[in-house]
Order: C-alpha cells, then sequence, then structure tokens
C-alpha cells in the first residue's frame, strides 16, 4: 500500500483506468487509494471520519478524480454524495457503520421499492437500477413508498404517497449485473434488490427532515450539491479529452496529410471550443462560490442564485459533451478504436450525459 500512496496518484490511476474499465471496477489499487484517501467519505461530518473537506474543495477535488479517469470519478462523485446521508442517520447506527474503514456507500434516487411497517421496522421489497460502486459498497441507500398491508398507499397530512429512505446492509442486498453501457464502464453501476426485508426502525431516514450531525455547510441545497458535482464530472472528462485531442491532431498532421489552412481550420476550431469550456469553467465556479459564500455568511442563499447555479451546472454539462463531438472527428480511427484510452474518455463523457438531471438547459 504504501509504494500506491507513494506515486501520484494521478500516476496511479492513469496506469490502471484501463485495466479498471477491462475488470468493469475499480482496480484494487485504486480502491485502496480511494480508502487511504477518505474519498468515498467526502461529505461525511468528522464525527464519524470524514475528511473535514468543504464543497468548494470538494467539487475542485471531483474533477480532478474525474480528469483522471471517469469511472473513478463518477464512483467517488456518487459513492460519496450517499454517504451524505450520513447527517441524517441514528447517530449510533452511523457511529457503528463507520466503524469500518473502508465503508462505501451505494445506491439509487429512485423510488424503486415498498416498505411495510411491522412491530420492529419495515418489511422491504424492491428493486433499484445504476448503483455506482454497487461491486464494493458495504451500504446500500433505497427509496420506498410506504404501504399499508392491504397494498394502500400511507399517505401524509397533503394527500402524497410517503417515501422514506433505508439504510440496507450489503449481506442483505442481492446484486443484479446489468452495467453493460459502453462508457463509466469501471464504475460497476449494477442494479440491486431485496425481497421481504426485515429493516429496523432505525435504519431509515428522510433527508433535509431532521439533521443529526453536521459540520460546516452541511446544509447545501440537495439539488444544487447533486447538479454541481455531476457538472464538474463531465468538466473533468472534457478536460481530459481534449488534451488528448490536441495530442492526436499534433501526431496525424505530422504525417503530412493536412494542408495550412486545414491545420488552422483545426486550431481555431480547437482554440473556440477551449476556450469557451474554460469560460463556462470559470462562471460556473465563481457562481458556486458566491452561493457558497452566501450560505455561510448569511445562513441561506438566495433563490435567484440557485437558478442561477443551476443554469450553468447545465450549460457546463452540455457544453463539454458538444466539445466533445466537435472535436472527435479531427482525432482518426485512434479515437474510435474501443481500446484506446481518447475512445474510452469520449465513451464516458457521452454516458455521462444521459444523466436526467442534467439533460434539458432549464
Amino acid at each position: 500500500m504504501e509504494d500506491v500512496i507513494a506515486v501520484n496518484w494521478k500516476e496511479k490511476v492513469k496506469e490502471c483506468a484501463a485495466a479498471s474499465e477491462e475488470m468493469g471496477a475499480l482496480h484494487p489499487e485504486i480502491l485502496e487509494l480511494a480508502y487511504h484517501e477518505n474519498w468515498f467519505k467526502l461529505f461525511v461530518p468528522q464525527r464519524y471520519g470524514g475528511p473535514g473537506k468543504q464543497l468548494p474543495e470538494i467539487l475542485r477535488l471531483e474533477e480532478e478524480l474525474a480528469e483522471a479517469d471517469g469511472s473513478l470519478g463518477w464512483t467517488v462523485t456518487l459513492c460519496a454524495g450517499a454517504a451524505w446521508f450520513a447527517g441524517f442517520l441514528d447517530v449510533e447506527l452511523a457511529e457503528d457503520i463507520f466503524a469500518d474503514p473502508k465503508v462505501c456507500f451505494a445506491g439509487s434516487g429512485a423510488v424503486g421499492g415498498t416498505a411495510i411497517q411491522t412491530s420492529s421496522g419495515y418489511r422491504v421489497n424492491g428493486f433499484w437500477k445504476y448503483a455506482s460502486g454497487a461491486l464494493h459498497a458495504t451500504i446500500f441507500t433505497a427509496n420506498c413508498t410506504l404501504k399499508n398491508t392491504d397494498g394502500s398507499d400511507v399517505l401524509d397530512k397533503s394527500g402524497n404517497p410517503v417515501v422514506k429512505s433505508f439504510i440496507l446492509k450489503r449481506e442483505e442486498v442481492k446484486i443484479i449485473s446489468g452495467w453493460s453501457y459502453f462508457g463509466l464502464v469501471a464504475t460497476g453501476s449494477h442494479a440491486f434488490e431485496v425481497v421481504d426485508l426485515l429493516v429496523p426502525e432505525n435504519r431509515t431516514f428522510v433527508i433535509n427532515d431532521d439533521i443529526q450531525v453536521a459540520d460546516s455547510g452541511f446544509d447545501y441545497p440537495f439539488l444544487q450539491l447533486a447538479e454541481t458535482t455531476l457538472a464538474v464530472n463531465s468538466l473533468g472528462m472534457a478536460n481530459h479529452f481534449v488534451k488528448l485531442v490536441e495530442q492526436a491532431f499534433i501526431s496525424r498532421s505530422g504525417l503530412n496529410r493536412y494542408t495550412p489552412a486545414q491545420i488552422d481550420f483545426f486550431n481555431i476550431e480547437f482554440n473556440q471550443c477551449k476556450n469557451n469550456l474554460n469560460q463556462l469553467r470559470t462562471e460556473f465556479y465563481q457562481c458556486f462560490d458566491e452561493s457558497w459564500s452566501q450560505l455561510i455568511n448569511d445562513g441561506g442563499i438566495q433563490e435567484s442564485k440557485l437558478l442561477e447555479l443551476s443554469k450553468i451546472s447545465r450549460m457546463l454539462a452540455h457544453a463539454c459533451r458538444k466539445t466533445s463531438d466537435t472535436l472527435f472527428p479531427y482525432c482518426g480511427l485512434e479515437a474510435a478504436k474501443k481500446e484506446t484510452e481518447i475512445n474510452r474518455v469520449w465513451r464516458d463523457i457521452h454516458t455521462a450525459s444521459q444523466h436526467a438531471l442534467l439533460t434539458f438547459l432549464s
């Protein structure tokens, strides 16, 4: 392990990224690095062993991780994001969960299950897709609609079905292999299911309802937390792709297959894409930093700032995909070869772009 840490982490990730994809899971050396660096606990309160980083630092780290390898950045972001729920958990339960040095949360934001209350907790049934990090996760979070014994929905005071979130242990769930998509392969984002599982009452929680343990800034709005962390993943992957495009074109143009006019055209196109991405990155972080300052200094974020941040997050994610599509044709057949680094990054960008949260600009 010391040999792993002694090497610059970006070099280690680059060395293992292709092997991770071939395995369909993060390489064991990358996992050990993640545990050592507390990446899966980025949002976990310090009381439970979190690293004490705040969101401005976390976003920039997630961008770096995604630039090093899309699957790593995505897995850390989704697993660390699921572990953010630690602040809403029963304190005794959380202390027990985080006693494991390799604790890692996975889960799904979808309501994929049902739960019927029993004398000691709930009987849970359900199926949830796209649990990034499922192969190494120790804890799964799952959203369920509460049901009465006759199968009808339990309703709140407004007449809406009640949804609760549940903590499930690794040995309680069945992993359903099905992550067969062409990008983010090493995230191992498989499905999971449970059948007639009895879950104790203390393993339920409701986000944004009752914060049990919190560090400064823990109450950052969940929607924008999700949007920004996903956006910086696309940004990191796009940064990686842009660098590889430049290398690929220089290699091809050195073979004298392009005229000076064609090379000039590429340079204009390339610089426009790169400058646009950099400008949006600057605007994104400026907007986010302003929102963070409002939360920390004023105790809340203006609604107009949250709307602005949601918009710039979507604009940034869309620009990342468009940049990769614009520049891809200049890279030659090597970019279409699935074993190459540039092809892997292109596939990762386009798989990440399918996340429903950032699909539309508004």
